[in-house]
């Protein structure tokens, strides 16, 4: 099965964005191990680099809309490498949130589209209220 859209360097950065969820995913699981935290973090901001390239996340990252997450982010960040690895995971969720919020939406939809589970999936997205209340019914 091959990607439509992704040329090979973009697969690459696909591949260091799951490997970063795995580390985040695992230091968390390890009671907020500050080594994987942090090599998460790296492979997530090199994975991301990969697939959009560096001067489109340098500009994601400089919008005055997402200073605020930026902040939070990098801060969250910094936090981590000082070993204070609780607090600066939720703050660095925080950031997480805000810069990419508005993607959150496509990613519900893509869950909606997945052939055996989806239809399930849509079921817990309307349950919970997260579908997206602003479409229309075009």
């Amino acid at each position: 099965m091959s990607s439509m859209w992704l040329s090979d360097s973009q697969k690459i950065g696909a591949i260091f964005c799951s490997g970063g969820a795995l580390f985040l995913i695992g230091g968390v699981m390890l009671f907020f191990d500050r080594a994987m935290l942090a090599m998460g973090n790296i492979l997530l901001l090199i994975g991301l680099t990969i697939i959009i390239g560096p001067h489109k996340t340098m500009l994601f990252f400089a919008r005055k809309q997402k200073a605020k997450g930026t902040a939070a982010f990098f801060a969250g960040l910094a936090l981590i490498f000082l070993k204070w690895t609780f607090i600066g995971f939720f703050v660095e969720a925080y950031g997480i949130a805000i810069l990419f919020g508005d993607f959150f939406g496509t990613v519900l939809g893509v869950g909606r589209g997945i052939p055996v589970v989806g239809p399930y999936i849509g079921m817990a997205i309307d349950r919970l209220g997260l579908g997206n209340r602003n479409e229309l019914p075009v």
